[in-house]
């Protein structure tokens, strides 16, 4: 939107032009205006010839007369033959001085010192000063000559100058020195007077916006010296005009000063920085006119602008109700709206205002065919398949948006724009459609990543990733990735697809191998699955998710036999379905703040070595988040787990439910809770339930939290929720924009031998 800047004249002229007086500050509003003001017509005063003194005293020169102007004759006082008799014939015959030569300045001056006549025949052999200082007689040619007017008894006219590596040069004394407090640090203080205007009350506090905004307050009362608190002072006297017309106080007059004598001085209060305030009259809307053609439905520019007549004119509310309406019209099929310049005509007499506003609605628009051009990662078949509209609707241009979120949400753009383009194509009912122009630019296709993590009893955790996002297009990407721990090592590769058939549904091949060595169970295990997944992305947030799949799982480990009282190592082979649901309506996904979460896993499987033996995995989880301030906010989460079918030394040990660590019950060591074999070693169990509670408080990019957290793992089938085991702690965030990283410190409540005193753990993202 172009919108002007002008000047405002002086409010003690009530009938005057005025063109542009809402001229604002873009820090406080962003908003310029145009305006106008009635005014009377005066005419303009004759013109008298005068004459008078100027600034310098000097007569100035009277106006000419009219050309038309007839003056009587004057007689001349002397004729003009009478002046030439009587001036006197000049010639070298008549006076012999006219031949004498010039005598030179210092001769001259010589004479005049010692008061000789005008002899070229005196003695010039000496000469006396005023003084009666006797001085040579300068010879013919001499170059030493008296310069000016000085006295001649000045002897050090005639010396010569000194070299320059002798000439002494003393410092300046200045009749005044140089007072020492205009250059030292000098504390202040500020005082403003007249802000609240007598006869009307603002909608917002003009005293806190000045504050927060006031360089003289950002300055804590303190400055190097007292020409800062003036520059502060006069920036500030700028700011207050600006919030003052910003909040339709037009006519307001700000004088600045500092106070750095009187009582409060000789007290040794600091130096007051004054701002005088007079807000005169506020003004208001008397009419709104806004200039548009009709629309469908007939009311939506009324219904959708929010400005009223008689309330103040205020930048921000101006802005903000043009503003709805250039989004609301496109939201309603009118692709091409546009709104125009403003224009407030201003009454100063009475304080009123008559709000115009052109809009130029165009013509309502359908959804059309989708095109693409630039540099592409993928064709506008694709496209289409990310759009959520289709051809005939009525354009929105929210749905516009959501296909740029989506085109960003790819990655595989460095820029991409989506933008409606006119066909003159009829649409009926009085509309046309619209082509949607998508232009792309695409990014690097490849990308390396890494992430670390600890926990106690897990140890340190790296892991990377090497993934090339568009290797089939459209976005077939081929991701290998690696991970390397003191207690896991690993590498797979996985084949993806997203938005596989239709937008968000991604199809994945997974390829794995791995080397686990916990307390609980030492195993190698390889691993093909696929998967079928609809999930949240950092970008796109859904509300429900799912997830399915198969999976085929070899795996040697070794486990606990209570028959012959050691550890034995025994190969499994399973193969299992996933099943997975979820709902989400939390406000964030990886630092939520509000709303909850619940996620149901069903996974159905068995052993395919031998006699096959199906049992099922569940598990349930429930999280909710509540803001009990704008900065504190309270956490809480549930997980109830069960196996059904098989008993637990069927199991393998690393299918089993196990508790304890960063992503669990915090304060115990890795899998550290639950059954345990002989030598102490936890063996996992077929049930399991955990609980959580956190407090937490951020203040700008950092944040402190403190939790308490639950839960148990169980040898049978049904958690009983007995003999749960707690840990309590403390933990710190710093905020990033991909999301909190986190450290805790916890200690289990009750602690038993073996059992760990602080455990620390270390991740992206918050505990849950």
């Amino acid at each position: 939107m172009q919108i002007s800047e002008t000047s405002c004249h002086s409010p003690r002229n009530r009938s005057r032009s005025l063109r542009g007086v809402l001229a604002l500050s873009a820090s406080l509003c962003g908003l310029g205006w145009s305006v106008a003001a009635r005014a009377q017509q005066v005419e303009p005063p004759a013109v008298v010839p005068t004459v008078a003194a100027g600034e310098d005293g000097k007569i100035a020169a009277p106006s000419p007369p009219p050309a038309d102007a007839v003056f009587p004759e004057v007689a001349p006082i002397i004729g003009d033959d009478e002046f030439d008799a009587a001036i006197p014939p000049i010639s070298a015959e008549d006076d012999p001085e006219l031949n004498r030569p010039l005598e030179s300045i210092a001769e001259f001056e010589r004479r005049q010192a010692a008061g000789e006549a005008s002899d070229p025949d005196a003695d010039t052999s000496a000469l006396a000063t005023a003084s009666g200082v006797a001085l040579p007689a300068l010879a013919e040619g001499d170059a030493v000559e008296a310069i000016g007017d000085a006295p001649i008894s000045d002897v050090e006219l005639a010396a010569p100058l000194p070299p320059l590596e002798n000439f002494d040069v003393e410092p300046v004394e200045f009749a005044e020195a140089e007072t020492e407090s205009d250059n030292v640090s000098v504390a202040y203080s500020v005082q403003i007077n007249g802000l609240a205007p007598a006869d009307d009350s603002t909608d917002v506090d003009l005293a806190d916006l000045f504050g927060d905004l006031s360089a003289l307050y950002d300055g804590d009362g303190k400055a190097d010296n007292i020409a800062m608190v003036r520059a502060r002072l006069a920036a500030d006297g700028e700011l207050m005009q600006r919030i003052l017309a910003s909040e339709g106080y037009y006519d307001a007059v700000i004088d600045t000063r500092i106070d750095r004598g009187g009582e409060a001085q000789r007290r040794g209060q600091p130096v007051i920085a004054i701002i005088d305030v007079t807000p005169g009259i506020r003004y208001r809307l008397a009419e709104i006119n806004v200039q548009a053609d009709p629309t469908v439905p007939p009311t939506l520019i009324a219904d959708n602008f929010p400005l009223t007549v008689g309330e103040p004119i205020v930048a921000q509310r101006v802005q903000g109700a043009e503003a709805a309406i250039a989004l609301k019209l496109p939201e309603q099929g009118y692709a091409f709206a546009k709104v125009g310049q403003r224009d407030i005509l201003l009454d100063g007499a009475t304080g009123d205002g008559v709000y115009t506003l052109p809009v130029d609605i165009g013509r309502r628009a359908r959804f059309g065919g989708i095109e693409t051009t630039g540099d592409l990662a993928f064709d506008a078949e694709h496209v289409a398949r990310l759009a959520r509209f289709k051809r005939g609707e009525l354009y929105d241009s929210r749905k516009v948006d959501d296909l740029r979120q989506a085109l960003v949400a790819t990655g595989l753009f460095a820029t991409v724009a989506a933008e409606p383009q006119p066909t003159g194509e009829s649409a009926g009912d009085d509309t046309e459609y619209v082509t949607m122009l998508v232009t792309q630019q695409a990014g690097p296709p490849r990308t390396l990543a890494a992430s670390a993590g600890y926990g106690t009893g897990e140890g340190i955790r790296l892991e990377g990733s090497w993934t090339h996002r568009n290797l089939l297009p459209p976005e077939g990407a081929l991701i290998f990735r690696g991970v390397l721990g003191t207690q896991e090592q690993g590498v797979g590769a996985t084949l993806r697809r997203s938005n596989a058939g239709r937008r968000d549904r991604t199809f994945e091949l997974i390829a794995e191998a791995k080397r686990s060595d916990y307390n609980a169970f030492e195993a190698i295990t390889g691993r093909v699955a696929a998967r079928v997944s609809f999930d949240s992305t950092p970008i796109w947030q859904k509300k429900f998710t799912y997830a399915y799949g198969a999976e085929l799982i070899a795996t040697s480990e070794d486990d606990y036999n209570f028959t012959r009282g050691v550890r034995q190592r025994d190969f499994y082979t399973i193969f299992g379905l996933t099943g997975q649901v979820g709902m989400d309506r939390t406000d964030s996904l990886l630092d939520p703040t509000k709303g909850y979460r619940i996620t149901t896993l069903i996974q159905p499987e068995g052993s395919v070595s031998g006699q096959f033996s199906p049992y099922a995995r569940t598990r349930f989880d429930i999280s909710g988040y509540y803001p009990v301030t704008d900065d504190i906010v309270v956490a809480g989460r549930v997980r109830v787990g069960s196996i059904l079918g098989a008993a637990r030394e069927r199991l393998a040990p690393s299918r089993r439910f196990y508790a304890g660590g960063g992503g669990s019950v915090r304060g115990f060591g890795y899998q550290g809770l639950g059954p345990r074999d002989p030598n102490n070693d936890p063996i996992g169990g077929r049930s399991v339930n955990e609980a959580a509670v956190e407090a937490r408080y951020r203040f700008g990019n950092f944040g402190v939290v403190g939790f308490v957290d639950a839960g148990q793992v169980y040898r049978g089938s049904a958690p009983t929720f007995s003999d749960l085991r707690f840990g309590a702690g403390v933990g710190a965030r710093y905020y990033t924009n991909f999301g909190p990283m986190r450290l805790d410190l916890a200690t289990p409540i009750g602690r038993k031998p073996g059992e760990p005193w602080v455990s620390v753990y270390v991740s992206i993202g918050q505990a849950f």
